[in-house]
């Protein structure tokens, strides 16, 4: 073979590595850190990139959040009650660089450092507030650990505590206690529905009742209203029929024998009853003592005893003797 042709060849195959080992290609989510001769050099930013080859060096580091989880961990708080606690760290590389050469492994680096911290903070909390107080905690713990990995180049974003397990007999007295408020509660709004119930009930009879007497009040109003009406309509008949009277006997101009007529039809309704005297007008006592036997006789047959006829005289006339029938 033609050394010409061997000597391209080579010279091909080697620039071809040449080229090759000069490329360095940076995924999106990562950064690359340049050592040239075991210094470092730069970083690389994502895309195609050039290095010297045979001198320079390329570390890749992954720049996305990580999640660390804490390991569970006995904790005594404030009130002596040992609580098992876990948590979660959510953590991201911001400095590719100081998180290469500052620590060897950030990540065990930061879960150690939340249990420690963990046990600091838990513990100057007692059993209800690490309880009641998680948004509490989380946050001290954020801020003690993004102080911390600061200048490893990674940042602390969250932490979350997971679980918070006291004791069993704890738990126990926790659920009998919560079982007892909810008891009283229960007993509370019970007393406090049939309160309701019978302050609602006292208010319907008070405003029946109070309606009951309106009406009844109504009615009486009403009932007396129509009464008054009845008795002036009967009061003004009656007028009316004693005027019409009245003016048919003046007109009518009666003379001495139709007033003695007149006389003699009252005798028998003046003769009824069990009186035994009858009061007449003194204008009476001559057609009287003409007719004493006929009113005798009526009044034997009416009631079937004896009266007495009395004449009463008008203040004008002189007094006469009562006459016996």
């Amino acid at each position: 073979m033609n050394p010409i042709i061997i000597f391209l060849l080579l010279f091909g195959v080697f620039a071809f590595i040449i080229v090759t080992m000069s490329i360095r290609i940076i995924r999106p989510f990562e950064r690359g850190l340049v050592e040239r001769l075991g210094k470092f050099q730069r970083v690389l930013d994502p895309g195609l990139n050039l290095i010297v080859p045979f001198f320079d060096t390329v570390v890749k580091v992954d720049m996305r959040e990580v999640v660390l989880d804490v390991p569970p961990q006995l904790v005594i708080t404030a009130d002596n009650v040992s609580v098992e606690v876990d948590a979660v760290i959510y953590a991201q590389v911001t400095d590719p660089a100081r998180s290469r050469y500052e620590i060897s492994n950030y990540i065990m680096a930061a879960t150690k450092l939340a249990q420690t911290n963990l046990r600091n903070v838990v513990g100057e909390l007692d059993l209800d507030s690490c309880l009641s107080s998680r948004d509490r905690i989380n946050g001290q713990l954020r801020d003690v650990l993004d102080e911390a990995t600061d200048k490893w180049g990674v940042k602390v974003n969250r932490v979350e505590l997971q679980r918070i397990d006291p004791p069993r007999d704890i738990t126990d007295a926790m659920s009998r206690q919560m079982k007892a408020e909810r008891d009283k509660r229960a007993t509370i709004l019970d007393a406090e529905a049939v309160r309701q119930s019978e302050i609602t009930r006292a208010e319907g009879s008070k405003q029946s009742q109070i309606l009951q007497a309106e009406g009844y009040a109504e009615a009486v109003k009403k009932k007396a209203d129509a009464e008054k009406y009845r008795q002036l309509t009967v009061a003004e008949g009656e007028a009316k029929a004693i005027n019409s009277v009245f003016g048919a006997i003046h007109e009518s101009k009666p003379d001495e024998k139709l007033i003695t007529l007149k006389y003699l039809e009252m005798l028998p309704k003046l003769a009824e009853g069990n009186a035994n005297k009858i009061f007449l007008p003194y204008e009476a006592s001559g057609i009287i003592s003409s007719l004493a036997a006929m009113v005798e006789g009526i009044r034997q047959n009416g009631t079937g005893g004896k009266a007495e006829t009395v004449l009463v005289a008008e203040p004008s006339a002189p007094a006469a003797p009562p006459a016996k029938a």
